[in-house]
């Protein structure tokens, strides 16, 4: 089967953005550790700092979908200068928006490591986001020092980087105290779920259409709708993994409709029962899982091929492989020959 490592061994676009983007990773990382430092006379127990970086942080297992963002350069034929300032960005829209996750979720995925007292758990979070931040403003202080970035460029990626966030952090928080009603798995599917995942899939986009002077407009708009399909099918198999989590804490889910909407005797039953967020709920309702799995797994599909026929080296059969492969990123190996 082929795996997204064999694309990134095989394919020229896939392997130079994958290089970029450990380039980019270790440069954030390298003037995160410039950035978090605490005046010299604090007491050793008030101290901040940067911790070490684990390798892991530089697989490609890890920086999947950055690499995939990072290719769309590629094939927009930008500036290798460029390319390179668009992948800083990518991970600091990533440290962004996965500290704001784990605020929200009670998680503590580590986008950047750092090291503070205590268990510290969402200070670190704010911490982090604080830190890209900063870093943000220095690489657009950096970009107009040596002319790279016009100041009104410069101004207009730190207006739209928040810009771009806000529909989706609004939808976020439209679920933030749980949802009273179950909307139509369609609308999960068509509106939803666009602004909770599908939007990040697109902000890749937002620096070279402000950048770059000859962009082709049309290209552009393919290329994010192809990502845009590809990140909505993730997010219906993220949903099907979640079952019993978004059940429990009332989030939007296009499964829970479909349930909602198509088996509601047994939808009425989730609510006497004594579930825990790591249940797999959806091995219970496989006739509804099953046509939700292939869709997603249609949908990621179909956006990997449009990515291939537009110049990304992904053959049909190739994007079908690989988006069979997201079942196991994405832990729903269960389902993967289902």
């Amino acid at each position: 089967m082929k795996t997204w490592t064999d694309i990134w061994k095989t394919d020229r676009i896939f392997k130079a953005a994958f290089d970029e983007q450990r380039i980019a990773i270790k440069y954030i990382y390298k003037t995160a550790d410039e950035v978090l430092h605490v005046p010299p006379d604090t007491p050793s127990e008030y101290r901040v700092s940067m911790d070490s970086v684990p390798e892991s942080f530089y697989t490609l297992r890890k920086n999947i979908f950055s690499t995939l963002f990072q290719s769309m350069y590629h094939l927009l034929d930008c500036e290798p200068q460029h390319r390179l300032f668009y992948g800083k960005l990518i991970h600091l829209f990533r440290i962004w928006v996965t500290s704001a996750d784990n605020l929200l979720d009670h998680e503590d995925k580590v986008v950047i490591p750092i090291q503070m007292p205590g268990s510290s758990r969402v200070m670190r979070q704010v911490v982090s986001i604080m830190t890209a931040d900063r870093i943000f403003q220095q690489l657009l202080a950096e970009g107009v020092e040596t002319g790279a970035l016009a100041a009104k460029q410069a101004q207009a990626l730190s207006e739209r980087s928040l810009q771009i966030l806000l529909p989706s952090a609004a939808q976020e928080a439209s679920e933030e105290e749980g949802i009273i009603e179950r909307p139509d798995p369609e609308t999960v599917l068509s509106v939803i779920h666009r602004y909770k995942t599908g939007l990040l899939f697109n902000v890749a986009f937002f620096a070279p259409e402000i950048v770059e002077p000859h962009l082709d407009r049309h290209r552009s708009a393919e290329l994010k709708k192809a990502l845009l399909r590809f990140g909505i099918g993730c997010q219906v198999l993220d949903d099907i993994r979640d079952l019993a989590r978004d059940h429990i804490e009332r989030r939007h889910n296009y499964l829970l409709s479909s349930l909602w909407k198509n088996q509601p005797e047994f939808f009425q039953t989730l609510g006497t029962r004594d579930l825990t967020v790591t249940d797999r709920l959806y091995l219970e309702v496989l006739p509804i899982a099953l046509p939700a799995a292939q869709l997603g797994f249609g949908m990621m599909r179909d956006g990997l091929r449009k990515l291939g026929d537009m110049g990304l080296g992904i053959h049909k059969k190739t994007a079908e492989y690989l988006a069979d492969s997201m079942f196991s990123v994405l832990d729903l190996q269960d389902l993967q020959y289902a």
